[in-house]
């Protein structure tokens, strides 16, 4: 069984309960990380796991709130002790800010800092992102003002699924990409039109056949009775994304 780590749950403006929204994926032989707009090696080991074991990065888009963490990232992991590469993967815009954010300091003279490996992820439904023997992600494009996508994880041990919206407005690609999921993670910020309602995050959980959903890219003050019970109108299994907290799929 593969446990999800919900490392953030804000949005890009969020309020003291919440940092920018980023995830871990554990499974029985591999850690993956999507985005890095904060502290995200801090976040690991909040939750116990270790920042230097990543088998991967993933970054969805180019927005700060997304990917400006990523040279805190690779300082802390060299500091962690890590020399192992790092393999980093996403749509070519969201990679392109990755190394311009990381480019920006000079790690030239750190003895053994880790090699970024770069893969980039097509933006049609169904790209290739990562394969290893227990894990297979695949990608689809959302709805954002920026090229963006959502993400499928599929546990190829315990045989669950897993799907994340990224940012969007309520896609029907995204639906797609989440079908017959057991855990549906949407955006929720409540700001169209670039990003989901509650509701329509709940709507995409309904014609995906999810089993449950989570709400997170919260924005700052969110009104978890409002939002839930707006959600619940359309789908009851649902529940309001806190940081910190983990599920199993």
């Amino acid at each position: 069984m593969a446990t999800l780590h919900l490392l953030g749950t804000g949005a890009a403006a969020s309020d003291g309960r919440r940092t920018t929204t980023m995830l871990a994926v554990e499974t029985a032989t591999d850690l993956v990380l999507v985005d890095c707009g904060g502290d995200a090696a801090q976040r690991l080991a909040a939750h116990g796991l270790d920042p230097t074991a990543l088998t991967a990065v993933i970054v969805t888009h180019e927005h700060a709130d997304h990917v400006a963490g990523f040279p805190l990232l690779l300082e802390r992991l060299w500091l962690g002790g890590r020399s192992a590469p790092v393999d980093v993967y996403g749509i070519e815009p969201a990679l392109a800010q990755a190394r311009r954010v990381h480019d920006t300091f000079d790690v030239s003279a750190w003895p053994g800092y880790p090699e970024r490996r770069y893969h980039t992820v097509g933006i049609q439904a169904g790209s290739a992102v990562l394969a290893t023997p227990g894990l297979r992600v695949t990608a689809a494009p959302g709805t954002h003002s920026v090229p963006c996508v959502g993400l499928r994880f599929e546990d190829l041990d315990g045989g669950g699924l897993l799907a994340y919206s990224g940012d969007t407005a309520f896609s029907p690609t995204i639906v797609a990409l989440a079908r017959g999921a057991q855990l549906l993670v949407h955006e929720a910020t409540d700001e169209p039109p670039m990003h989901s309602r509650p509701e329509e995050a709940a709507r995409a959980a309904v014609e995906a056949g999810a089993d449950a959903l989570v709400l997170v890219h919260l924005p700052p003050g969110f009104d978890e009775g409002d939002g839930l019970a707006r959600a619940r109108t359309v789908f009851p299994n649902v529940n309001a994304g806190v940081d910190g907290a983990r599920f199993e799929f």
